[in-house]
């Protein structure tokens, strides 16, 4: 919705790393891409009788469309769909400019906030500042106390990059402070040619798997809270793919992904997190002015995401965690040199989070048979 953001993240994958072509499209998506786009979504869910789909209000900072602007092209999208197809509209943003008014009309059109922060106190998001240098916490709390407090219902979540120098339990309540109604915990996105933030390695000081170790923890303090206090996607996905059920994550799981970016000029790329690879690792040469989102389907790239196993390396094919893992976050799996047929960055990590949580789950499964053991 729009390519530019009023807060100047110093992590920031999209514009701090290696791809710039945001640089050379319009600031703001133009009414004729909005309208093509949802000419093409429209068509799109005709063509294969959708009865539901995902559209995901992004940027930059989305809010600087304006919301009228959001809202107009969520109606349009619901107008070109068919009568019998649902859509989830969400926008994901910063917080910082959330009003009461605006988010009267956001929950008014039936859209939904995600909001993205570090954490839930002033220290946790010293990273998160305006291009002044300023902080953005201030603004981001009032905007996420506002949603909780006035428009629950509009409230999608809040997303958390982790920090594995951050004291998981302490950032994970001090998030449910903030009343959200889920949590999004990703990975950053790293890969073997620009490693992750605070990753060691063997024969290194400090723990071998700290994203794991961390994991482990808020996943400890979620599952013995006695009550679901917020979904944690991340986790449950993780349950569900140990119990043998289908879950849909880019992060976890075999499962196909489904997405396709729509950039302010009318391109259609892959999804955004290949812009943290290398320069053009999203672009398919596409745009909805001369293509369809089945054209989209069909690219290499995207096509790559649907062989399942196939597209796998040996090592992964070969481990056991394989039916959880999926290989892990396909982002995380690029080397310069070696494409994305390697082990996820972080690898190590997941073979710890992953036999943590079956642990868990295999032994509420043991209480639970042996209670009903005692049952006469």
């Amino acid at each position: 919705m729009h390519g530019r953001c009023n807060l100047a993240c110093r992590y920031c994958y999209l514009y701090e790393g290696p791809d710039s072509t945001w640089r050379g499209r319009p600031a703001a998506a133009p009414p004729g891409v909005l309208e093509r786009t949802a000419l093409r979504i429209g068509e799109h869910a005709r063509a294969h009788g959708l009865t539901a789909l995902s559209l995901v209000l992004h940027g930059g900072e989305p809010l600087l469309a304006g919301v009228g602007t959001l809202a107009r092209f969520t109606g349009l999208v619901r107008d070109r769909v068919p009568d019998d197809c649902t859509v989830h509209a969400t926008v994901q943003t910063n917080a910082t400019l959330l009003t009461e008014r605006r988010l009267a009309v956001l929950a008014g059109h039936s859209i939904r906030v995600g909001i993205s922060l570090d954490g839930g106190l002033p220290e946790h998001n010293t990273l998160r500042t305006d291009h002044a240098g300023r902080p953005s916490w201030p603004a981001a709390a009032r905007g996420a106390r506002l949603i909780a407090e006035r428009h629950p219902e509009a409230y999608a979540g809040i997303l958390t990059v982790v920090d594995p120098t951050t004291d998981p339990v302490e950032l994970y309540e001090s998030l449910l402070a903030l009343r959200p109604p889920a949590l999004d915990l990703l990975l950053p996105h790293g890969n073997w040619s620009a490693p992750p933030p605070h990753r060691e390695g063997p024969g290194t000081p400090g723990p071998a798997t700290p994203y794991g170790d961390w994991l482990c923890a808020v996943f400890d303090r979620w599952w013995q809270a006695g009550r679901r206090e917020t979904r944690v996607r991340l986790f449950e996905e993780c349950v569900a793919l140990l119990l043998g059920l289908p879950a849909a994550t880019e992060s976890l799981g075999l499962a196909p992904f489904d997405a396709v970016v729509v950039e302010t000029d009318g391109s259609i790329e892959q999804v955004d997190s290949l812009k943290s690879c290398y320069e053009g690792a999203a672009r398919t040469g596409l745009d909805v002015f001369r293509n369809s989102f089945d054209q989209a389907l069909r690219h290499p790239g995207v096509a790559a995401r649907h062989l399942g196993a196939a597209s796998l390396s040996a090592r992964c094919r070969a481990c056991p965690l394989l039916p959880v893992c999926g290989g892990g976050h396909y982002a995380h799996r690029y080397r310069a040199g070696h494409g994305f047929t390697n082990p996820s960055v972080y690898c190590a990590d997941l073979q710890r989070f992953i036999p943590h949580v079956a642990g868990r789950l295999a032994g509420a499964a043991a209480v639970s048979a042996a209670s009903e053991g005692d049952v006469p």
